[in-house]
């Protein structure tokens, strides 16, 4: 990935911004869902008997890692130069978030898989130990050791992974506010709005899981104000763009009549936030079954949200 850091720009001497890809928005939207299951994980665990857990909120945390390391592709898939992405892990530079997010994204590998341990059952732990690839490699005590030391330090495993995703979902958003040459980007509304929009998505894939019916109900009421919050947010960021300066105004016409008008509104806040806040508001106060359209919405939401705004950032 390119960093480029400037206060101004200018088509006649200044590098094009022009330069990413699909790659980019797909691993925002992952490490936005990552952020949401590290933050849910923990709440439901506190909120919830054990034994009214499901198997799939309960592996939600090894979910997360099999998540983040699609995320972890796609940078690699952006990189210019991918024999160099060691280069990353060799300094450590205050004022980038692409260092920041870096090193972030190093933590959350064992929080994350510390935290799924803790979740499993005694007979959970005892079923992996024996697992033949575990096994072959002699591994079952390793495992047995960590889940005692996951067990034992449970509280600050769960600290660590909300504080570590909350790090993942606001940095999600910082990466592009820092690029200030960008009036889409400059906006510091971006990081809550990215970091609302991953508790929400992390929402919306743990209940498009079997999971049961307390759990459900649990992360759907997280959900509604998440929803609710990000909507607001989604509102600020344009009122800062409407009475900003003339770019700014330019900006927000790419999305009040301009090229992006049509796709924002209908994927991200009608489609992606609107319909699945009156269906989980609606599926709440009637009682009724749960189904997957909403969180299915939301997730289609969220990608569109962060697609859309690299793209209109780079128009």
């Amino acid at each position: 990935m390119t960093e480029i850091e400037l206060n101004r720009h200018s088509a006649e001497i200044d590098p094009s911004l022009h330069i990413w890809g699909y790659e980019i928005p797909v691993y925002l939207f992952l490490g936005g869902v990552v952020a949401g299951i590290m933050i849910l994980t923990p709440l439901i665990a506190n909120r919830v008997q054990n034994e009214e857990r499901s198997f799939s909120t309960r592996i939600g945390p090894f979910a997360a890692v099999a998540l983040l390391s699609l995320g972890m592709l796609m940078l690699f898939l952006d990189l210019a130069y991918k024999l160099h992405v060691f280069r990353f892990y060799t300094a450590w530079r205050v004022t980038s978030p692409m260092s920041w997010g870096s090193w972030i994204l190093l933590a959350i590998y064992p929080a994350t898989l510390m935290l799924g341990l803790r979740e499993l059952t005694d007979a959970e732990v005892q079923r992996l130990a024996a697992f033949k690839p575990v096994e072959a490699l002699k591994l079952g005590g390793l495992v047995r050791w960590l889940r005692a030391a996951a067990v034992k330090y449970a509280k600050a495993i769960s600290a660590a992974n909300v504080a570590l995703g909350i790090g993942l979902g606001a940095y999600t958003g910082l990466l592009l506010s820092t690029l200030g040459v960008r009036n889409v980007w400059s906006s510091s509304v971006l990081a809550p709005l990215f970091l609302v929009s991953g508790i929400s998505t992390g929402a919306a894939f743990l209940m498009a899981l079997p999971i049961s019916r307390k759990e459900h109900h649990l992360i759907g009421r997280v959900d509604i104000a998440a929803i609710v919050f990000e909507l607001s947010l989604i509102g600020v960021l344009f009122i800062g763009m409407i009475t900003g300066s003339a770019e700014k105004r330019a900006a927000a016409g790419l999305f009040l009549g301009g090229e992006f008008t049509a796709l924002f509104w209908s994927l991200v806040v009608i489609a992606g936030l609107a319909v699945p806040l009156a269906l989980e508001v609606r599926e709440i106060r009637r009682h009724l079954k749960p189904s997957l359209i909403a969180p299915l919405l939301l997730l289609v939401g969220g990608l569109s949200l962060r697609w859309i705004l690299v793209l209109a950032g780079q128009a």
